[in-house]
């Protein structure tokens, strides 16, 4: 099986940069790939702590032990390498990293290469990213490697009569901190005994989050103190029943902010236009804010066209819809959440942990039609003490999960 894997790597390698003339995402892939080695160079001789995470959700997890280590540990230096592209192109300018690049594909010659530049003094994988190679060669060269954030799942290679290449490489963590016993007792059945559950990091990162200035004053503008729909992440699927929603509302005490996931031009264009209530974008308002032309409070639907504010507008949301969750990935619920305000869903929701938890106990809604999407809408904008104390149940459940960040530095600090 390790060499059927080897194989794909290679072929994989052969085949990318062929899709990536049609593909613009795997021409981010392949084309940022290009520039990791001599990223990584500036490296070479420094005492490194490398952390690598998937994507934006993953470096999210990553993020409050990066802060810690740079606040007490200031000697070392921070790499974070990122799989994909959506999270590569959207934090590559991270101020707390010293380099941030993408992983290199897993081959064993990539694997041996990137170690030997790096040398890290620390490997801090996140969630669930598993590279045989990557891991091969840190237990090869003897570097302390931990898994932060872990998820297991009984499906996955390491629990296959199949997989005993990935369960070996499973050797090279000296310590496995996860979110839920379940993923705990799963490792142990293949007797990995350094396990703690030690729950999410995400939990502290968006409890910080009240600790800022998430104030935006365009978005009080707009909003002139009215129920405010915040819909977060939002793809094509979600924004078809949102807009189906916005455009049969008869009321005009009810205001509606939609930030896309994709915020390409044409996609935000067709928005626009399928809108038919009053509707102005970000970008028309910083075009705008020389002239102050713009009266933001005689809109309705404001369209968020541009990144990194998000967590700030769900400041101002009395309800929040997040999107992903009918058919591409379900984003970042603690945002929203950690703000004591109800949060909205799709149905396909399983791989998320705080997603499932949160539906059992009545802080998430899950939605899986128009009719459901329309009904529960209805229903938070009139019902003031159900959609309070729906909230009330996220606000409780952040707080209750606080603590795993705290519980890794402590092991760091040993180590360190």
């Amino acid at each position: 099986m390790k060499f059927l894997y080897d194989l794909l790597v290679f072929f994989a390698s052969l085949l990318l940069p062929i899709i990536a003339i049609f593909n613009t995402k795997i021409k981010l892939f392949v084309n940022g790939r290009k520039e990791t080695f001599s990223k990584i160079s500036s490296l070479k001789n420094e005492k490194t702590i490398w952390f690598h995470v998937a994507s934006l959700g993953e470096f999210e997890q990553a993020r409050p032990i990066i802060e810690e280590i740079k606040k007490n540990y200031k000697q070392y230096k921070i790499l974070v390498t990122f799989f994909s592209p959506s999270g590569y192109e959207v934090r590559k300018n991270y101020d707390l990293a010293d380099v941030v690049c993408y992983l290199p594909l897993d081959t064993k010659s990539n694997a041996k290469k990137f170690i030997e530049n790096v040398n890290p003094e620390f490997a801090i994988f996140i969630k669930y990213e598993f590279w045989p190679n990557l891991l091969n060669e840190l237990k090869r060269k003897e570097i302390p490697t931990i898994l932060v954030s872990g998820i297991l799942r009984e499906k996955q290679l390491f629990f296959k009569n199949y997989g005993g290449f990935m369960k070996k490489s499973l050797e090279a963590f000296h310590h496995f901190y996860v979110q839920n016993q379940e993923s705990s007792d799963l490792l142990k059945s293949i007797n990995f005994k350094n396990v703690t559950v030690a729950g999410d990091t995400r939990f502290d990162r968006v409890s910080k989050i009240l600790e800022q200035d998430n104030t935006l004053e365009f978005i009080n503008q707009f909003k002139e103190y009215k129920y405010t729909v915040v819909a977060g992440s939002t793809w094509s699927e979600d924004e078809k029943l949102l807009v189906n929603y916005i455009n049969n509302n008869t009321s005009d005490d009810e205001k509606f902010i939609i930030a896309p996931h994709n915020i390409k031009g044409d996609a935000i264009l067709e928005l626009q236009k399928s809108i038919n209530k009053k509707v102005i974008k970000y970008t028309d308002v910083i075009s705008s804010a020389v002239e102050k032309s713009v009266r933001l409070e005689e809109y309705q639907v404001f369209i968020i066209d541009t990144i990194g504010i998000l967590t700030k507008i769900y400041a101002a949301a009395n309800v929040a819809y997040v999107g992903g969750g009918l058919k591409t990935g379900l984003h970042n619920i603690l945002e929203p959440a950690t703000f004591g305000i109800p949060v909205v869903i799709g149905n396909k929701y399983d791989k998320f942990k705080e997603a499932v938890d949160l539906v059992k106990i009545g802080g998430c809604i899950s939605i899986k039609n128009q009719e459901e999407f329309t009904q529960n809408f209805i229903m938070l904008k009139e019902d003031e003490n159900f959609r309070n104390l729906t909230g009330v149940i996220n606000k409780k459940y952040i707080e209750d999960n606080l603590g795993a960040t705290k519980l890794i530095m402590n092991y760091l600090k040993t180590k360190l």
